[in-house]
């Protein structure tokens, strides 16, 4: 692909938090690692074929992949606070790869919550980072009929139909993959490979490209009983879909935060925009969730675009930070977006929230 290019980066393997480390001291080094690591390279993986692996390396070496998984599977076992505080240090250190390392915790949670057996035989890996993982959950969100099927087939299923965004492609081992069995949803784990059964589109996108998403079509791939996760009613999946929500809302604090910093005196209310946005992400009902992730979404936005505005002309050469801090702020708007999240922030973008006549 013209213009692009791959990149190494030379970064300490030094074990930063381990099993047992307090789960606070992950803030400290995920702050480190966004501000002299991920943002003086950001650029870089930006413009990268994918994601250097050196990079997910030190997220590996510092601890973060075991984030949210339990400490006895050498896990951190972070609460909200902690969580939020990494996912928005990351977010703002380079969106790129933060958008591959997140959707690992999906599956860490799942099965954390799932047998003894896939405890144990994954877990370690999981948390440790030496085994990654990507999911395929976002046709759970799409209407009409569901997207990815799972039939039973002796103790196991075969799956059928496709994932419209699986992240991390290449760079990840296997994939959480959420498939619909009649009013219930079933989590299985599959290897992250093409083969007969199992194909993959790259997708080109206007914002985190090197994230290495692609469209995953499924065609009759038959999944052992030892790899299914767990099954729940999608209505509980719904219900319970607000924390993963509110995560993915602290990436676009941590754009916006970023561009803070960047406008310094210029900032104006904006760093007071970005405290209430961070606070109000700590909602504990659905409908007050989404109200946040919008309000995170569009100061993320503001915050861009003022940076973007700040900088004149300048800001949309190649090599400035604003133009691509202004893409990823864009990228938020429709990650993990919701039919609520999407209609509330059209509403607010076109002034039907406004009060106005």
């Amino acid at each position: 692909m013209p213009g692009r290019r791959c990149i190494a980066f030379a970064v300490s393997s030094e074990k930063t938090v381990g099993t047992g480390a307090a789960p606070s001291g992950a803030v400290t080094v995920a702050r480190r690692l966004a501000d002299e690591v991920l943002w003086p390279a950001a650029q870089d993986i930006d413009r990268a074929l994918s994601v250097p692996e050196a990079v997910l390396d030190a997220l590996a070496d510092a601890g973060l992949y075991g984030l949210l998984g339990p400490v006895e599977m050498g896990g951190l076992g972070a609460g909200p606070d902690v969580t939020a505080a990494v996912f928005e240090a990351l977010g703002g250190g380079s969106l790129a790869t933060a958008f591959v390392w997140v959707q690992h915790h999906t599956t860490v949670r799942a099965i954390a919550e799932s047998t003894d057996e896939l405890r144990h035989e994954w877990l370690p890996g999981l948390c440790s980072g030496r085994t990654r993982s990507g999911v395929a959950v976002a046709a759970l969100r799409r209407p009409g009929p569901p997207a990815m099927v799972a039939e039973p087939d002796g103790a196991g299923v075969v799956l059928h139909g496709f994932a419209p965004w699986v992240t991390g492609w290449g760079l990840i081992d296997v994939v959480l993959v959420a498939a619909r069995d009649g009013e219930d949803v079933l989590w299985v784990l599959v290897e992250a490979t093409t083969g007969p059964a199992v194909q993959a589109q790259r997708l080109a996108l206007a914002a985190v490209d090197s994230s290495s998403t692609v469209k995953l079509n499924i065609d009759g791939l038959s999944v052992p009983a030892s790899r299914i996760v767990g099954r729940q009613p999608y209505s509980d999946w719904r219900a319970g879909e607000a924390p993963g929500l509110t995560r993915s809302g602290f990436l676009a604090i941590g754009v916006a935060q970023r561009c803070v910093g960047l406008l310094g005196d210029q900032a104006g209310d904006l760093s007071r925009m970005v405290d209430q946005a961070r606070r109000r992400l700590f909602a504990v009902d659905r409908k007050a969730v989404v109200a946040a992730r919008v309000e995170a979404s569009l100061t993320s936005v503001r915050a861009a675009t003022a940076l973007v505005a700040a900088g004149g002309g300048s800001s949309i050469e190649a090599d400035h930070p604003a133009q691509r801090l202004a893409r990823e702020a864009m990228f938020l708007l429709v990650f993990a977006q919701t039919e609520e999240i999407r209609r509330s922030q059209v509403q607010d973008l076109t002034g039907r929230n406004s009060g106005l006549s």
